[in-house]
C-alpha cells in the first residue's frame, strides 16, 4: 500500500479522553473513531489489525478440530427464559421488542442459541463430541464504558461451544481449548497466564482466565514468577490425545497464578518470598466447563444405548477486539506502538527520504515491488512529507521493520534496515534488505489481511 492513497488519519496531539496508552495511541494512530461511549468505528488500519488477530484465531481453532459458524446476534428472550438466565445480566444485557412485540436482545453470548440448534440437529450419542464456535459482534451495556476498546460496550468476539457424552470427555475439550489457547496468545506475541477464575453468570465448576500482564489492568493477579518462564514454543501437540492435553494443562497452572476473585492467601505464601508476585492484569479470553447446566434446562439429551442423557457442555472465550488493545499495553514505547510480527498491519514500512529524486524514487519502487512479489504487504510513505514527519508516523504505527532509502545511501549502494523494537539499524544492499525482510517472515506466519 502507498500511503498517499491510504487512509491514515493521525493525530500529532493525545486525546484528553484517553486514559490509557492503548487507547491514545489507537485514537493517534488513527485506527479507531468514537461512535458513542465505547462504541467505536475501525478505520482502515485498526480493522486491518482486528482482522490479523481473527485469523489467527480462526487457524488455531481449526487446528485444534473445531469447527466455524456463524450465530444471529439478535436472540429471542424465550430462549434464555428457558436457561433461567434472563434476569441474570440485569442491564447489561441490551433487551428490545420487535415491531410485533416480542421480546429480544442483543447477544452478549450465546450458550442458549447454540444449545438450541445442537437440540434440534443432534439426537444420537454417535455424532458426539462436537465443538462449533463463532467470530462475532457483542454488546454489553457496561455503566462506565472506559479505556477505548478494552472496555467498550460493543465488542468483537470469539465464542466457542464444546458438546461432549460424558465429563471426562468435556474436559478434553477443555484441556484442548486451554492449549490452542495458549499457541493463539504467543503467535501474537504475548505472553497470557491461565489463573483460575470465578465462573460468574456463565456458571461453572472449572474456569481459567487468561491474562496478560499490564499496569492498566481491570484485575488483581497473585501468581509465582515461575509461571512466566513457560512458554508453549514451536511443540506440537496431537488434540486428539488426552494425555497431552493434560500434561500442557498441568505445566501451565501448577503454578500459583489466580485473580483476585479466587486468590488464597495461604496457598500464596507456601511460595517462596522472592517468587511472589502482586500484579494487574488485562483478561483477553476464559474458558468454561459447566457440565449438563443448560442440557438440562433445554432438554440437549442424546440417545444412548443405555438410554437418553443429557450433555456436557463448556464454553470458550477469546475477546479478539480487546487483544488488540492489549497488545498495545505489552508492546509500546513513548514513540507509539511496536507491533509483533504477527500481527502487524503491514510487514515493513519504506520510508523514502527525498520523494522527487528520481535515483530514491526508483529504488523504493524496486523495494515495493520485490516485497509485494514476495507476498508481503509493505506500507510505502511516498508522501512529500519532510523525514522527520516520516519517521514520527511510522514509529507512530509501529511497524516491527523499517527500510530508509534516501540519495547519499544510494551512492553506496545501500539502504538502512531499522528494527522498531530495538531500535538497531544496519546498512544492507536493497537485495539484501529485502531477503532478510522476507526470512523473518518466513519464521512469522501471518494471516492475510485487507
Amino acid at each position: 500500500m502507498r500511503l498517499s492513497r491510504y487512509f491514515l488519519p493521525v493525530l500529532k496531539e493525545n486525546p484528553s479522553e484517553a486514559q490509557i496508552v492503548s487507547h491514545r495511541y489507537m485514537l493517534r494512530a488513527g485506527m479507531i473513531k468514537q461512535s458513542a461511549a465505547g462504541i467505536y468505528s475501525w478505520l482502515p488500519l485498526g480493522f486491518k489489525v482486528l482482522k490479523k488477530i481473527e485469523g489467527i484465531v480462526h487457524e488455531e481453532q481449526m487446528r485444534a478440530g473445531h469447527i466455524p459458524m456463524l450465530m444471529s446476534t439478535m436472540q429471542p428472550a424465550d430462549l434464555w427464559r428457558e436457561s433461567g438466565r434472563y434476569d441474570d445480566y440485569g442491564q447489561e444485557m441490551l433487551r428490545i421488542k420487535d415491531r410485533h412485540d416480542r421480546d429480544m436482545l442483543f447477544g452478549p453470548t450465546n450458550e442458549e442459541m447454540i444449545t438450541d440448534i445442537f437440540r434440534n440437529h443432534v439426537s444420537s450419542y454417535k455424532d458426539l463430541p462436537l465443538t462449533m464456535y463463532q467470530v462475532q459482534w457483542k454488546f454489553r451495556d457496561e455503566i462506565r464504558p472506559r479505556f477505548g476498546v478494552m472496555r467498550g460496550r460493543e465488542f468483537y468476539m470469539k465464542d466457542g461451544y464444546n458438546f461432549d457424552l460424558s465429563k471426562e470427555d468435556a474436559l478434553h475439550a477443555y484441556n484442548r481449548h486451554l492449549v490452542s489457547y495458549l499457541r493463539t496468545y504467543e503467535r501474537m506475541g504475548l505472553q497470557a497466564i491461565p489463573m483460575r477464575a470465578d465462573g460468574g453468570p456463565i456458571g461453572g465448576d472449572y474456569t481459567h482466565e487468561f491474562l496478560v500482564l499490564a499496569e492498566t489492568g481491570e484485575s488483581e493477579v497473585f501468581y509465582d514468577s515461575a509461571v512466566t518462564d513457560l512458554t508453549f514454543g514451536d511443540r506440537e501437540i496431537d488434540y486428539d490425545s488426552v494425555e497431552q492435553c493434560q500434561g500442557v494443562l498441568e505445566e501451565f497452572t501448577s503454578k500459583y497464578a489466580r485473580t483476585d476473585e479466587t486468590h488464597d492467601e495461604a496457598l500464596f505464601n507456601e511460595i517462596p518470598e522472592d517468587r511472589r508476585r502482586v500484579a494487574r492484569g488485562i483478561e483477553v479470553g476464559q474458558i468454561f466447563y459447566f457440565g449438563t447446566k443448560y442440557s438440562e434446562a433445554m432438554g440437549a439429551k442424546v440417545q444412548t444405548p443405555d438410554g437418553e442423557v443429557p450433555v456436557h457442555m463448556g464454553s470458550h472465550g477469546i475477546g479478539v477486539s480487546r487483544l488488540l488493545g492489549a497488545i498495545i499495553e505489552a508492546s509500546h514505547d513513548d514513540k507509539g506502538i511496536i507491533w509483533p510480527e504477527g500481527v502487524t498491519p503491514f510487514h515493513c514500512g519504506i520510508v523514502n527520504l527525498k520523494q522527487g529524486d528520481e535515483a530514491a524514487d526508483g529504488a523504493c519502487e524496486d523495494l515495493y515491488k520485490a516485497l509485494v512479489a514476495a507476498g508481503l504487504d509493505p506500507l510505502y510513505d511516498d508522501r512529500n512529507e519532510r523525514a522527520g514527519g516520516k519517521f514520527a508516523t511510522m514509529d507512530l504505527i509501529g511497524l516491527p521493520w523499517r527500510i530508509t532509502v534516501g540519495p547519499r545511501g544510494l551512492k553506496n549502494g545501500v539502504v538502512e534496515l531499522t528494527s522498531r523494537r530495538t531500535g538497531e539499524s544496519e546498512e544492507l544492499a536493497p537485495e539484501a534488505a529485502v531477503a532478510k525482510i522476507i526470512e523473518i517472515y518466513a519464521n512469522h506466519r501471518t494471516p492475510q489481511g485487507f
